[in-house]
């Protein structure tokens, strides 16, 4: 088992019930793959440095994640294909 860190930009017109959800799905995927979320952190919305969409913001949130670094590749194909999801970023840690 491997310590990741996820960094996700989610679409800012997204409500907190969508929002929610869509870090549900991904809590459900790294768990699917036998990992596990040790914490999240939501940023909120914030100012990006150039346009992603015509999106001029985004909503940021942090994932401390545990899981087999096979199964990293997975998650990151489920993330490229999640729409609301407009870049993410998965390094590890330590």
């Amino acid at each position: 088992m491997r310590n990741y860190e996820l960094m996700c930009i989610i679409q800012p017109d997204l409500d907190e019930t969508a929002m929610n959800g869509v870090l549900d799905k991904v809590k459900g995927w790294i768990t699917e793959s036998g990992g596990s979320v040790d914490k999240a952190e939501v940023w909120g919305r914030r100012r990006m440095a150039y346009s992603i969409n015509k999106h001029r913001e985004g909503q940021y949130v942090l994932l401390n994640v545990t899981m087999n670094p096979t199964a990293a590749s997975g998650l990151e194909r489920n993330l490229r294909y999640q729409e609301s999801i407009m870049r993410h970023m998965l390094s590890a840690v330590g």
